[in-house]
């Protein structure tokens, strides 16, 4: 018997108002997460991963966004529909999440200690003392070197690592069931994304938490989720099993992301790139949103919406030529 969802967003639609009139950044997504599992949110810049992050944690930017249509589920309950105050108790107790950026995330004028504690109070209702305790005890479990001293730091005196080290603590702090990573590893070197990965990935198993990693790197993606959904201009455009998706894409722009991540095994061929670049929100073109970019393109590719298929148990791709293979 499957595990029920922990997360399930249907239908989900959400709009920034603009000068122009409303844009769409994110536009039907529906996609599940179950307790334990690691979904990767993958795609270009702009393509609304991050927005469809924000429209989970209800900390869109209001105005101009807005979320216009859909649910998201939580333990069953929609999240859209709860009382402002009951949103802000199930941020950071049950749902953490991780900004991008750790530098401008964390406020410059409060120690970490205070930023950390702060969190813990508000959902624990502890002391002050408890909540330091606490606070210590996180940072030593993210792998801050003498945190009893560094928990009195503030976030300039800690290098990029170190700050993203602190951005895990402050949203674990509480033990979320689920966890929200938008591009956890950013500006880090790759020796500093191999540590933080690590890391996450010790503490999910530690804590049996949910996992919702957002990146542009297919690299992370194979390293670390158990599915990934690939998003494209407000979309998702295929959606499956890790393994599924990177040995047999089914959506041309899945396998232009792969084929332009390189392979260090072997002799490394010229990298391919996908031609043109994301469209414009104001001007989307009809039917297939990849239609002007894809190589497989046909002349139904502009004459609606393409429908999703399930091309195998789990694997799903939006594309009317998705049964013929990546590589037709």
């Amino acid at each position: 018997m499957a595990a029920q969802p922990l997360l399930s967003v249907r239908n989900l639609r959400t709009v920034f108002g603009t000068m122009q009139g409303d844009v769409t950044a994110v536009d039907d997504v529906s996609f599940d997460v179950v307790p334990g599992e690691v979904l990767g949110i993958v795609g270009e810049s702009g393509s609304g991963k991050s927005v469809t992050a924000l429209s989970i944690m209800g900390l869109l930017p209001q105005p101009p966004g807005r979320v216009a249509g859909g649910e998201i589920l939580f333990e069953g309950r929609d999240l859209l529909k709860l009382p402002k105050s009951e949103m802000r108790r199930m941020r950071g107790s049950a749902i953490g999440m991780i900004f991008q950026e750790p530098m401008t995330s964390l406020n410059p004028v409060f120690t970490i200690g205070d930023q950390i504690t702060e969190t813990i109070r508000v959902h624990e209702r502890i002391g002050a003392a408890a909540a330091r305790v606490r606070g210590i005890e996180m940072l030593e479990k993210v792998g801050i070197p003498s945190p009893q001293r560094r928990i009195d730091d503030f976030p300039h005196q800690l290098s990029g690592g170190m700050r993203q080290r602190v951005m895990i603590a402050m949203a674990l702090s509480c033990s979320p069931k689920l966890l929200l990573a938008d591009e956890p590893t950013t500006a880090l070197d790759v020796t500093i994304q191999a540590q933080i990965l690590d890391l996450l990935r010790d503490l999910q198993r530690e804590m049996g938490m949910a996992i919702v990693i957002i990146t542009h790197n297919m690299g992370v993606i194979a390293e670390f989720a158990d599915r990934v959904a690939v998003m494209y201009a407000g979309r998702i455009a295929e959606e499956g099993p890790v393994g599924r998706i990177f040995d047999a894409p089914t959506h041309p722009y899945t396998a232009g992301l792969l084929s332009s991540t390189p392979d260090l095994i072997g002799e490394v061929p010229r990298l391919r790139t996908i031609p043109g670049t994301l469209p414009s929100l104001y001007e989307l073109p009809p039917g297939c949103r990849f239609a002007p970019r894809c190589g497989r393109r046909v002349e139904a590719c502009e004459a609606g919406r393409p429908a999703t298929q399930e091309i195998a148990p789990g694997h799903f791709a939006a594309c009317i030529r998705a049964r013929e293979g990546a590589s037709a």
